[in-house]
């Protein structure tokens, strides 16, 4: 790693007191990226006090001591976190928690997220931010079907749809089908007005808002009339074979166990598809969702994944996370009850 020069010295305090007394010291060489790591006025540094309160963090020049019974961690933390920073990529608030935490599960955020997916229209790059968002995207790579369940703002179809234009844009395959239940309108779309497109259009607000956050605007219109891009409501799927496609199957919890099967079965050669939902969010008035259905049909089908995300792959303001989790422990509560 550039700019990083480490000489960890972890040294037992008293070998007989209830909580040992260590110490860690990591030395850096590029100020840029120390000054990254700590944010604007020490910001970082101090989210990382609150959050080791057992340890004291010194900088002191190019040089990080921390003392403690977690300076072991907090010391692998700023090696991570300054691995990041000197890939050129910003330490945010958000970065940091996220860092906290897989740190803390023994994972590595530097190799968690060091994948680059695509560039967004800025230039910055579209990388998994979560260990759960790095088994997902894995899983899309290495499997024909993968199916991504979880709560809102984990970023199930935005890393879908990153990985959908990465694939057209290196001819992988020669389209994108994007479809979703039209739960709401009872399948039957006629009364909306305007063409299919303007139909089914609020329905696939976020997967369009993802295209238009990775491609300019004129070239999504130009992939649309040719219909590189393409979209449908699930109803529109039946007797279809899809070849050489990247299919997005979005909100997937308001399917019924019959059209998840339509849907699977549509599947052609050279055809990758990722199919996304939340099953806390099941809007159907009747008949069970098929995508609670479907993990116990197909387990054990050789291409066929599944990964659960959770709050901690929340990706949204901290708060969303708060709300996943609270409504965890609610639904628990009455379950048990």
């Amino acid at each position: 790693m550039q700019g990083l020069e480490s000489e960890e010295k972890l040294t037992m305090a008293d070998a007989n007191a209830s909580v040992a007394s260590m110490s860690g010291r990591l030395r850096v060489s590029s100020p840029p990226a120390l000054l990254n790591v700590l944010g604007r006025n020490d910001e970082h540094l101090r989210i990382l006090e609150r959050a080791f309160t057992r340890s004291r963090i010194l900088i002191r020049g190019d040089e990080i001591t921390v003392e403690g019974p977690d300076a072991t961690v907090v010391i692998r933390l700023f090696s991570e976190l300054l691995a990041i920073a000197d890939r050129g990529d910003a330490i945010e608030p958000q970065t940091l928690q996220r860092a906290i935490d897989m740190v803390e599960a023994e994972a590595s955020p530097k190799d968690v997220t060091d994948v680059e997916l695509a560039r967004s229209r800025s230039g910055k790059p579209v990388r998994p931010k979560t260990i759960g968002q790095r088994r997902y995207v894995e899983a899309i790579g290495a499997n024909t079907i993968t199916f991504g369940i979880g709560p809102a703002g984990t970023g199930k179809s935005y890393l879908a749809v990153a990985l959908a234009v990465a694939a057209l844009q290196e001819k992988r395959i020669n389209r994108i089908i994007l479809t979703r239940p039209a739960v709401e309108a009872g399948e039957r779309l006629g009364f909306l007005p305007g063409d299919l497109n303007a139909k089914v259009d609020p329905y696939l607000r976020p997967l369009y808002d993802a295209l238009y956050d990775l491609m300019d605007p004129e070239t999504v219109t130009r992939l649309f009339e040719r219909q590189v891009i393409e979209v449908a409501p699930l109803a529109f799927m039946r007797g279809r074979t899809l070849n050489s496609s990247f299919i997005i199957l979005d909100e997937a919890q308001n399917t019924t166990s019959g059209q998840m099967k339509m849907f699977l079965t549509r599947i052609g050669f050279g055809s990758k598809a990722v199919v996304t939902g939340d099953v806390t969010q099941i809007d159907l008035t009747s008949g069970r969702s098929g995508l609670m259905d479907v993990e116990r049909t197909l387990s054990g089908i050789e291409g066929v994944s599944f990964v659960r995300l959770d709050s901690r792959d929340v990706v949204r303001n901290p708060i969303v996370t708060a709300i996943v989790d609270a409504y965890d422990r609610s639904e628990a509560e009455a379950a048990r009850s």
